[in-house]
């Protein structure tokens, strides 16, 4: 039984820093992803700093990434940004937050 217990515990753990690890990848993705957008939108430094934050900020809306996917394309929707390219941009700039913590 003591093994038993043992065991409950690592997958336990395992499974909490899988899901730590897993909010700062989105958190950091969604950083990049607000600079991006920030950039086409020709926002100056301070402007860029709080518009990241409301970025980060849309992600606690509902679980996935839907959420801040229509911030952005919102937020684009003046400056010819596709669907695709935002949902393109979204992987890519995920990698790169996943290659950071590894």
């Amino acid at each position: 039984m003591e093994k038993f217990d043992e065991r409950k515990k690592s997958f336990e753990k395992k499974f909490a820093h899988d899901e730590e690890l897993k909010f700062k990848v989105a958190s950091r993705r969604n950083k990049y992803l607000g600079q991006w957008a920030s950039q086409k939108l020709g926002y100056d430094a301070e402007k860029e700093k709080e518009y990241i934050q409301s970025v980060i900020k849309a992600d606690f809306q509902e679980a996935g990434d839907e959420d801040v996917f229509r911030k952005i394309k919102e937020d684009l929707k003046d400056h010819s940004v596709s669907d695709e390219d935002i949902r393109n941009k979204m992987k890519e700039l995920d990698e790169k937050a996943k290659s950071d913590f590894i």
